[in-house]
């Protein structure tokens, strides 16, 4: 049988990246999603007619008997609360990075799943970005040799800030680039590298009137010597390069952002025959010099994170995120916040 899935939150986490891949596996059921905008209640029953769709996170607590998961797809403030409400009901839980607003709320949520033994994992999606794993592919393959230094951007052009709670100031919503799109880079860096000795960071408000950082920096140097240099920015009006990696051999360097947010926004989905294929056009470079060579993006695979998910829920599989992970990127955003 399916496992029957709670979505809470349809905004662009809910819309755009969980309801369309829980869709895509026939190893779940999306029973239930729960949005208090009444748009975004008639988008979602029109885009799910099998789907109940409600009003309250009350409402859907009413029905946790025909559940087995739920999905925290809410903002950032309320991940820890609903989270916290799931475990108690005997849910299996899925949180929307970041995880919590701090580390020391990440790691009560983590003990509180451990004492209700129920799975608890973070939606890192970022680990399967194509480039991601295509970087993650050479460098395990010794393309670049010995790597001493990593470089990572997220970087757009949006001068004019858009309301909403993303740009919001309150410490609990956890609001800004460095929660938003820094999880995602430095998640990826720990990923690839391990853990840190050494952290800077560098966070700036440079569009009128935002109250979070809108441009900003960080340095990490772990543990193992090699230096992680991360950048995110909603005010670059010429973009970097997505990853530029150097070591002892050689470098690879590749421009352009994995092609799947834009596919699942213009209704791809992972049932697609080309799902995930980076243009040639955005392949990498690797070699040093001129001496080079295109190399093919790996196929980018967000539903990887839920077919793990599937087999840890079914048959004691691992998580596909352990939530440790999550606190480890969550103490690199504390410690820099607290710099400033």
């Amino acid at each position: 049988m399916p496992l029957q899935t709670g979505l809470i939150g349809f905004g662009l986490g809910g819309a755009t990246f969980h309801a369309p891949l829980i869709a895509a596996l026939p190893a779940y059921e999306l029973a239930f999603i729960v949005t208090a905008n009444a748009d975004r209640r008639e988008q979602a029953q029109r885009s799910y007619p099998r789907a109940t769709v409600l009003r309250t996170v009350e409402d859907l607590w009413r029905h946790a008997g025909d559940l087995d998961l739920v999905i925290v797809a809410s903002p950032n403030r309320a991940h820890v609360p609903q989270a916290l409400a799931a475990l108690e009901r005997g849910l299996a839980v899925v949180v929307d990075k970041p995880l919590a607003a701090t580390a020391q709320d990440a790691r009560m949520l983590i003990a509180q799943a451990q004492r209700r033994q129920r799975p608890l994992t973070v939606f890192h999606n970022r680990r399967w970005d194509g480039d991601f794993l295509t970087v993650r592919k050479l460098i395990a393959a010794g393309a670049l040799g010995d790597v001493w230094r990593f470089e990572s951007r997220f970087e757009r052009w949006r001068p004019a800030p858009r309301a909403g709670w993303r740009e919001a100031g309150e410490p609990k919503d956890a609001g800004g680039l460095l929660f938003d799109l820094g999880s995602h880079l430095i998640d990826q860096a720990l990923v690839l590298f391990g853990p840190v000795r050494r952290v800077h960071g560098e966070l700036k408000r440079r569009r009128p009137g935002v109250l979070v950082d809108d441009d900003a920096f960080v340095a990490l140097e772990h543990e193992n010597g090699l230096v992680s240099h991360l950048w995110m920015s909603s005010v670059a009006a010429q973009g970097g390069p997505r990853f530029r990696v150097l070591g002892s051999r050689a470098a690879f360097v590749k421009y352009g952002m994995d092609v799947q947010e834009d596919e699942l926004r213009g209704g791809m989905r992972p049932t697609d025959e080309r799902w995930g294929e980076d243009p040639e056009e955005n392949w990498g470079t690797l070699g040093a010099g001129s001496d080079v060579e295109r190399v093919p993006s790996e196929r980018g695979a967000y539903q990887e994170f839920y077919a793990q998910l599937a087999a840890a829920l079914t048959s004691n599989a691992s998580l596909p995120v352990d939530p440790a992970d999550a606190v480890r990127t969550l103490s690199i955003i504390d410690t820099i916040r607290t710099m400033l």
